[in-house]
């Protein structure tokens, strides 16, 4: 062991400046691979780094800026981008093992780390694949299930499927007594993907979901997640983005929620392993900043095990020189006895799971550790197996990770070694493994504290899981004592129990987000501040309608569970703060547990009766204004000088009547009259629509194809009132031209695996004010070979493109969204608003696709400008081992017609087009 640890040491102490950016595994690769590994002593040590057939590592690249030469320069040492955060400075990419270093010599470059891995925090049960296994389906597997599913679906409408936790949270019998569904709210969720989200739509499981262009994800558990949501919600709107881009792009998407779309209550079940215990990190800074701006945030506490149970794989403590040397060179090991003699190993349990992900943290700031300490694997022989020796010298993060075999084994034992530096406390947790007193004497040490990360951060609610009905599947580990069962059909109660896998805290803090002491000259186990956590319990265990999550255990499902509730309060209390809401869900849940508020069960499982009565929870109205009939007085089409009858009708779609509702229409719009201003609408009951009629008067100098803007305002008694809504009315008359507008460049190769992706654009001129527009990706002959030259896209796996038409005016719409699955090929596609199916609904038997299709986005919202100037269409492939190019695509505009003195000199449409166009039927 001695010679082995010290044979580390040479290398590290042998390290260039560059060489210090780069993770230590990845540099021991490149060595290994390079035949520069000249010490015997290491011929055991496996790094831990996947490296593809062709030679490329998955990287994570920390910069001081992201950068066009920065994404450049990876490009051109043979890399390939996945997820880029210009905010966060931080670029998920593919690079060949031997240009990871070429990368970190740019003066940017603060840092090259092996890809920070993630987890969700579900636990699978018998026949649902391996413990704490994440997106283990492949890509081919997942369009088969998902194809069949949506099939199945649209054959035929099988009985929805309720999760348990409805009735055992007594949520159901709440909505009925207290009058609230989440009208009025919207709840997102952030996992791993929705890829079979369409398929629960036409179960009729899910209702429209508002999915982030480009966020749709890959797997499921976000569906699942979002079905337990729409049960125990039915009012509420959804919404969706994946976690799994990168821990920046699961930051950015937490922040896009919020202040894109809009969410006023998020959830997730995720956790990235270097996720700091000490600090809230990239991820935790998001939380903080949507729960100051008024999100509430709920995140699943783990499935790390706990102590009262004897399930953790977790230790933290201060770090106890044990005298030992475990180096040639520098360092000493770790004493995790203590006062109860020396013991420089923690052993791992054999019956925990192979590949499991080991991290080590210790209490200096992140990016300023200037104590360095690594982390050993051994063997029960003593051979070294694996190990992480990463420099930390004042501008580094205090983290270390290693994976056990990918077989697991039996006799496995850590160690920690303090490399220089002072001394800190530290954190050590094997994820989803078990810390075990071993066949050779060494004994097991557990530390309350295995839930960490930014379930963590202050404002956040981190959930704890309660079997809602039957009990988990399987043990944990051989010889364990049953798992619970759950109350349904009846109810929690003081009596309920928690799930054995179930994370616990406190959770120790030490610093502020942005690196400043908590308590300064005291980073030890009598410093920093504890935070509670988990705060409360909800139920896992239930049912949906997703393959493969029936049952779905893990404290991801019950984190869904609890976020629903909190929708409820927010539902039946509009206006009222995050905090208090907060405060009413940790006042009124059950204990369970140990008694009083405890580290594993938080303040006791959540019940909505209990909840909804403490908050004075009724039944609110909302009523808003819909989309406006318009007839124009005595022509067909509303043109300037012209009146029309704008009826408007006002939607109930709340949850109780809409008391004296009434609506104010006006207009910013230079010389437009509306009258009268205001019309009473009386009361409108749930889901009732009322319609009134008003007179627009447009001047005659208005310019033809510029739309007036109507703004209605909706009152009524009700604390949602008022709502407001704007619709722009066209004014003249649409030209029956079409006019075409192709891109005429060269086949594009769409880069596989790749974020950037590629841009065509597409020149529109002499139009000005467009009525209509669609999008044609064209093609001259259709088929399904992947390789053809005659259609418009020929592309294997269309599944992963996403495809986004950008206006001059900046406005985006996504025409299609990783979908398709395993189908090749876009061929005479006409993306069109008019179109009565939605192109995410096709299947891969449908392949070539063709025909006209709604997009993701409704292209009608480009139309609120003129539209002369570069259009963009951009296509990116999202997934591995696919290819192909775009090869043709049109616009396809229908202007206004324009006065006779404009008419002088026609405009001639641009008429050269490649493989195309297709123009709308």
């Amino acid at each position: 062991m001695i010679r082995q640890i010290a044979a580390l040491q040479q290398l590290k102490r042998a390290q260039s400046a560059v060489e210090a950016k780069v993770d230590s595994r990845l540099l021991l690769e490149q060595r290994r691979r390079g035949g520069r590994m000249t010490s015997s002593a290491l011929s055991t040590l496996h790094t831990g780094v996947e490296v593809s057939r062709s030679g490329a590592v998955t990287v994570d690249i920390r910069a001081d800026k992201v950068s066009g030469e920065l994404l450049a320069a990876i490009r051109a040492a043979g890399g390939s981008t996945r997820t880029v955060s210009r905010r966060l400075g931080s670029v998920r990419a593919e690079l060949p093992l031997p240009a990871v270093s070429t990368v970190a010599r740019r003066a940017e470059v603060r840092a090259v780390e092996l890809a920070t891995e993630a987890m969700t925090n579900r636990e699978q049960a018998p026949g649902q694949g391996p413990a704490g296994a994440a997106r283990a389906e492949s890509k081919e597997d997942t369009a088969r299930r998902v194809d069949a599913e949506l099939r199945a679906a649209l054959g035929a409408r099988a009985q929805t499927v309720t999760s348990e936790g409805d009735r055992t949270h007594n949520v159901d019998t709440a909505r009925l007594r207290y009058g609230v569904t989440g009208v009025g709210t919207k709840i997102c969720a952030l996992s791993d993907g929705v890829a079979s989200l369409a398929a629960s739509q036409a179960r009729g499981e899910l209702p429209d979901v508002d999915v982030l262009p480009g966020q749709a994800g890959s797997g499921d558990e976000g569906t699942a997640m979002l079905e337990i949501l729409h049960d125990l919600a039915p009012g509420a709107e959804l919404g969706f983005a994946t976690a799994f881009g990168s821990d920046a792009g699961f930051a950015d998407n937490i922040r896009a929620l919020r202040f894109d779309a809009g969410c006023d209550v998020i959830v997730d079940d995720v956790l990235y392993f270097k996720e700091s215990p000490f600090q809230d990190w990239i991820i935790a800074q998001a939380v903080n900043e949507v729960t100051a701006h008024g999100a509430l945030y709920f995140s699943s506490a783990g499935n790390q095990g706990n102590t009262l149970d004897g399930t953790a794989g977790h230790w933290e403590g201060d770090f106890v020189d044990s005298g030992q040397q475990a180096g040639k060179f520098a360092g000493a090991a770790h004493d995790f006895a203590g006062a109860d003699g020396t013991q420089i190993f923690q052993p791992i349990s054999e019956h925990s799971p192979g590949s499991l992900p080991v991290t080590l943290f210790w209490s200096d700031p992140l990016g300023g550790a200037s104590s360095d300490y690594d982390l050993y694997l051994f063997d029960g022989a003593g051979n070294l197996v694996a190990m992480s020796q990463d420099t930390q010298n004042g501008t580094q993060d205090p983290y270390e990770r290693l994976n056990t075999p990918v077989f697991g084994g039996s006799g496995l034992r850590l160690a920690v070694v303090k490399y220089s530096g002072a001394d800190r406390y530290l954190s050590l947790s094997a994820l989803r493994g078990r810390f075990s007193d071993s066949a050779d004497g060494l004994r097991a040490y557990t530390t309350p504290g295995a839930t960490f990360g930014h379930s963590a951060a202050r404002n956040a609610v981190s959930v704890a899981a309660t079997p809602a009905a039957a009990p988990f599947g399987r043990p944990l580990e051989p010889g364990d004592p049953p798992n619970p069962a759950g109350p349904f059909p009846g109810s929690f109660g003081g009596a309920s129990k928690l799930e054995r896998f179930t994370a616990d805290g406190p959770r120790r803090v030490f610093y502020q987000a942005d690196g400043t002491p908590i308590t300064p000259g005291d980073v030890s186990s009598t410093g920093g501040e504890l935070r509670q956590k988990p705060e409360v319990t909800a139920a896992d265990g239930v049912r949906t309608s997703v393959s493969g999550f029936d049952p779905f255990f893990g404290t991801s499902a019950a984190a869904p569970h609890a976020a629903a509730i909190a929708a409820l309060v927010l539902s039946g209390n509009p206006g009222l703060p995050a905090a208090e809401v907060r405060e009413a869900l940790l006042r009124t849940a059950v204990d369970i547990g140990p008694q009083g508020t405890d580290g594993v069960s938080g303040a006791g499982v959540l019940l909505a009766d209990r909840v909804l009565a403490y908050t004075g929870a009724t039944p609110q109205p909302v009523a808003g204004a819909q989309a406006p009939t318009v007839t124009p007085d005595g022509s067909d089409y509303l043109e300037p000088g012209g009146t029309a009858t704008v009826r408007l009708p006002v939607r109930n779609e709340g949850d109780g009547p809409a008391v004296s509702t009434s609506v104010v229409l006006t207009s910013p719009t230079p010389g437009v009259t509306v009258s009268p201003r205001a019309r009473a609408y009386g009361t409108i009951s749930q889901g009732q629509t009322v319609a009134n009629d008003f007179t627009v008067s447009v001047p005659a100098a208005h310019e033809p194809g510029a739309p007036v803007e109507l703004r209605a305002r909706v009152t009524f008694v009700g604390r949602y009132s008022p709502t407001t809504a704007s619709f722009p009315i066209p004014v003249g008359r649409p030209s029956d031209e079409v006019r075409d507008f192709a891109y005429t460049g060269a086949a594009v190769p769409i880069p596989d695996d790749d974020a950037e992706g590629i841009s065509v654009p597409l020149e529109v001129a002499e139009v000005g004010w467009a009525a209509r527009l669609s999008v044609s990706v064209d093609g001259t002959e259709c088929g399904t070979d992947p390789e053809s030259t005659t259609v418009g896209i020929n592309h294997s796996y269309v599944g992963d493109l996403v495809g986004t038409l950008t206006a001059p005016s900046g406005r985006s719409a996504t025409l299609f969204q990783r979908n398709g699955a395993s189908g090749n090929n876009l061929c005479q596609v006409v993306f069109t608003d008019d179109a009565e199916r939605s192109f995410d609904s096709v299947s891969s038997a449908e392949a070539p696709f063709t025909g006209s299709f709604r997009g993701a986005s409704p292209l009608r919202s480009l139309l609120t400008e003129p539209v002369d100037g570069t259009w963009t269409l951009h296509v990116a492939d999202l997934a591995g081992a696919d290819t192909g190019s775009l090869r043709s695509v049109s616009l396809h505009i229908n202007g206004y017609v324009r006065p006779e003195a404009q008419q002088e000199r026609p405009a001639q449409p641009r008429r050269e087009v490649r493989n195309g166009p297709v123009r709308p039927l």
